[in-house]
């Protein structure tokens, strides 16, 4: 049985777009971005707590502050002197399933707790990217980032103006915090959003949160045959 019909479709980037070459650094800069999370999260627990409502689906009448934890971020990538091309691939099958979602007319968005300048906007370049995705986010264009929902609201503020309970928004990432954003994201969305996981550590989530098996990705050549499965109406 396959999964409702997207109307948009959201990935994240490492780990889910594209993989590491050298799996450690991945490791190591997911770690440090879980670390400093949850360092932030206790700062503003402790110092700034305030009644605050839900996110909107609006985009910022001011621009967004960097916050400090990007001096990190810019601090690894100076640390690297090499192109990105040399530290990053696509993930096996994923451009095929752009291509095939492309054709289909359904909007994509690329969202990223990683710093865009110097490395996320380089591999949207690079591997042709923007060819497919309308909207990017990046760490420079958020307060705060995943587990926090506010890069998919700021994604779905940017590729249209309204949603109603016509639309199916699918989230695809790789970790646990990109299924914990999702579900967070749905507080705030008129319609449904679907997290789906591509790789265990994501998986693990699924099964945690009480999501559907089928929500869970092996591959993108599965995802491609259910793709084709779900819009196969639509070429008759």
């Amino acid at each position: 049985m396959s999964l409702p019909k997207p109307s948009v479709v959201i990935f994240d980037m490492d780990g889910t777009t594209v993989r590491h070459l050298n799996p450690k650094l991945l490791g190591f800069m997911e770690w440090l971005d879980d670390t400093v999370y949850k360092v932030s999260r206790l700062w503003t627990w402790i110092f700034e707590r305030k009644g605050k409502g839900p996110l909107q689906l609006t985009q910022p009448e001011q621009p967004v502050k960097p916050p400090k934890s990007i001096i990190v971020h810019k601090a690894i990538h100076k640390l690297r002197k090499k192109p990105v091309e040399l530290l990053v691939e696509p993930c096996p099958g994923v451009m095929t399933v752009l291509e095939f979602l492309k054709q289909q007319d359904i909007p994509l968005a690329l969202v990223s707790n990683g710093l865009g300048k110097g490395y996320g906007q380089d591999i949207v370049q690079k591997f042709g990217l923007d060819k497919y995705f309308g909207v990017t986010i990046f760490r420079e264009d958020i307060r705060k980032s995943k587990p926090n929902p506010e890069p998919i609201i700021l994604a779905l503020s940017k590729l249209k103006d309204n949603y109603d309970d016509g639309d199916l928004i699918w989230y695809i990432g790789d970790r646990h915090k990109d299924v914990s954003a999702a579900q967070a994201a749905q507080k705030s969305l008129p319609c449904q959003i679907i997290p789906l996981a591509y790789g265990m550590n994501a998986a693990v989530a699924i099964i945690e949160k009480g999501y559907d098996k089928r929500n869970i990705l092996m591959t993108y050549q599965d995802l491609h045959e259910m793709l084709q499965d779900i819009f196969k109406d639509k070429a008759a």
